[in-house]
């Protein structure tokens, strides 16, 4: 190296020096495509619209189930590629960008089926959109939480993830409850349902162009040489030899296996009170509503504690969501355990996915979001299809029990077998 050739310490002096500069702009950056993204895809992934259409077009639990699986099997292997394709670039955003643009396609391909297409056409074609929905989501949660720890300082994270969930959150709700109480009710366009997809790929899109036309990404001053994903994966036992991630990778895996119930909590729900578009409507706002109230706490709560704090207590407020599902007789406690649900979905996404950020180091960042993302899918992707075994076979009540118990061992490993990774 020449002599004068700024030094290691140097290097990173003056990328610290360009993320501060900067902050201000990539923070509207990530707040305007988190705000419009999140707007667009919390209508498509509320417990509510998607499992309701696939009701809707199969008439069967099982098939709910199956279309949620697939789903989350097209997000099982993909964070490994997308981990493997950006951890040697200095540069993520391009391919960020890329990612998110055919994820966005697919919900457009989506609306499109459900207007021009019937029958068993409409169902193959629903599936196979929802697998590649699943296969770039898997993508772009890697390449787009790389972009956030690249540009946001770690004590300002959780608010910023915050005010994004608050604006985009208030804004899904209300379009929910209008998506419900209009497109649905009255069959907007010929497919309320297709409508509702439709608008969430414009507000999707919308976000994505911010992002993409205001970001301004640093250039680290180490990364990883370029290898084969194949050789990358040998690495993964050293990943996991950080006792605590390990933990609360297990944790983790329990908590989504808890999901298996999450898509028929609204099937369980029109057995217990009248349900249309409406009511549809309605639960999505109090899930989405909650999720919009809830998200400043998380965020202020994780930057001053930590995120394994947050996590546990999303969990507990699960746990307590659903015996209140269970014991419900009528629409209020519904929409209260719907709210519960929500807010603890939106404390275990920001805490899953923030607290994975400070443990280990920043070039091996990319395959620990991968790894975490690949086994969070694949359970994810067991889980709905059992639920719809479940469900068809036994009935709703013991996927709920199933849940609670997952919740509470995912529970007792965070609690007793997890440091907090800022101050072990």
């Amino acid at each position: 190296m020449a002599d004068n050739a700024p030094s290691l310490a140097e290097q990173e002096a003056e990328y610290d020096a360009f993320v501060n500069e900067n902050l201000r702009a990539n923070y509207i950056a990530h707040f305007s495509h988190g705000m419009l993204g999140m707007t667009g895809f919390r209508i498509m992934m509320a417990p509510t619209f998607l499992p309701a259409y696939l009701f809707l077009i199969t008439g069967s639990n099982f098939l709910v189930g199956l279309g949620q699986s697939l789903q989350q099997m097209g997000a099982v292997l993909s964070p490994m590629i997308s981990a493997s394709n950006v951890e040697h670039r200095k540069r993520v955003l391009p391919v960020a960008i890329r990612i998110g643009a055919a994820m966005r396609v697919q919900i457009l391909l989506l609306a499109l089926a459900g207007y021009f297409l019937t029958g068993s056409l409409l169902i193959f074609a629903t599936f196979f959109f929802l697998f590649c929905l699943g296969f770039f989501m898997g993508q772009q949660r890697v390449a787009f939480q790389m972009l956030l720890a690249k540009v946001i300082p770690i004590e300002r994270r959780g608010r910023l993830q915050a005010y994004r969930n608050i604006a985009g959150g208030a804004v899904a709700a209300l379009l929910s409850y209008f998506a419900g109480a209009y497109f649905i009710t009255h069959n907007v366009l010929g497919n309320g349902y297709a409508t509702t997809f439709l608008l969430s790929f414009i507000l999707t899109s919308i976000g994505l162009y911010v992002l993409w036309r205001f970001m301004r990404e640093p250039e680290p001053p180490t990364i990883r040489p370029r290898v084969s994903m194949r050789e990358r994966l040998r690495d993964f036992p050293e990943l996991l030899g950080d006792r605590d991630y390990r933990n609360f990778l297990i944790a983790q895996l329990l908590v989504v296996a808890a999901r298996i119930s999450t898509p028929f909590c609204i099937l369980y729900a029109a057995d217990k009170m009248d349900m249309d578009g409406t009511a549809i409507g309605m639960l999505t706002l109090a899930f989405l509503g909650a999720d919009t109230l809830s998200n400043l706490i998380w965020g202020h709560l994780g930057d001053r504690q930590g995120y394994r704090l947050t996590f546990i207590v999303s969990i507990l407020i699960w746990m307590i969501a659903l015996v209140l599902l269970i014991v419900a007789q009528g629409a209020v406690p519904i929409y209260l355990a719907f709210f519960g649900i929500g807010a603890s979905m939106s404390g275990y996404m920001m805490s899953s996915s923030t607290i994975i950020l400070e443990f280990g180091s920043r070039d091996d960042l990319p395959m620990r979001l991968a790894m975490s993302t690949t086994a969070e899918t694949s359970m994810a992707t067991i889980g709905p299809l059992a639920g719809g075994v479940i469900a068809w076979g036994f009935g709703y009540l013991p996927l709920f029990f199933i849940s609670i118990a997952f919740l509470l061992a995912a529970l007792l490993i965070t609690a007793f077998m997890v440091r907090e990774p800022r101050t072990r």
